[in-house]
Formats: C-alpha cells, structure tokens, sequence
C-alpha cells in the first residue's frame, strides 16, 4: 500500500512540473471580441494562424500536453474527486474527495456535508457557514 502512495505522491509532483511548464490554452481570439469565452475550441479555418502552428499565435492542444495515466483526475490534493448529487452517492465515495453538484439544494447540501463529516471525507465546496 505504502508503494502505491508513493508512486502516487510522485506523479503528482511530476504533474505539478508539467503543470507549470504547459501553456494557457485559450481560445483563437477570445481577447478580441468579448462574447468569446476563452474556453478552449479547436481553430477550423483556412487561413487560422493558430491552425497552422505559427509560434507567436499560441500552442494547440496535444496529448502530449496530458498529465500521467495513473494522476488522471485527481484533486491537487492528491485524492480522487467524485461528484456528488444525493446523499446515497457518499457510499461509492470512500477514500475520495467529494464535491457537491451545483444543482443540490441547501437542504440535501446540509444532509450531505453532515454525512460525509461523519465518514472524514474532504468536502472541495462546502457551505460558508457548514466547516
């Protein structure tokens, strides 16, 4: 088990370097016009300078841009994250970091971050006022 956490350890930090070194992946002229978010979208046309890998125009997104297999999803805190939208979904959630669905109300968010209290689980987006 130790091996496991420690090869686990070490390709978190590698993730972190690679993390560091990988460039922002911006939309193609997001910053121009304002109605575009700069959430990535593959460049299409002809002529699309970012399309044909021109240097100053920004890097297109490759695999090798990819984090390691066995880190693939993980929480910088180094735990597996798994949504969750009720509070039987807790019971698939051990020794994982949780985080509530957007569209949980306040009630079921309550009985959800009491629930995972009680089995010390990590709650990534409590309530202001729950911890």
């Amino acid at each position: 088990m130790t091996e496991l956490t420690s090869e686990r350890e070490r390709l978190m930090k590698v993730r972190a370097r690679q993390k560091k070194r990988k460039p922002e992946f911006n939309r193609c002229d997001s910053h121009k016009k304002k109605k575009l978010s700069p959430s990535w979208r593959r460049p299409r046309g002809l002529h699309n300078k970012l399309r044909q890998q021109i240097a100053a125009k920004g890097k297109l997104v490759k695999a090798g841009y990819g984090s390691p297999r066995g880190v693939r999803g993980y929480h910088p805190c180094g735990m597996k994250e798994v949504l969750v939208k009720n509070p039987d979904d807790l019971k698939n959630a051990e020794g994982c970091a949780v985080r509530i669905a957007a569209t949980v109300g306040m009630k079921k968010r309550d009985e959800i971050e009491a629930m995972a209290r009680e089995m010390n689980l990590k709650v990534l987006n409590p309530t202001a006022g729950g911890d």
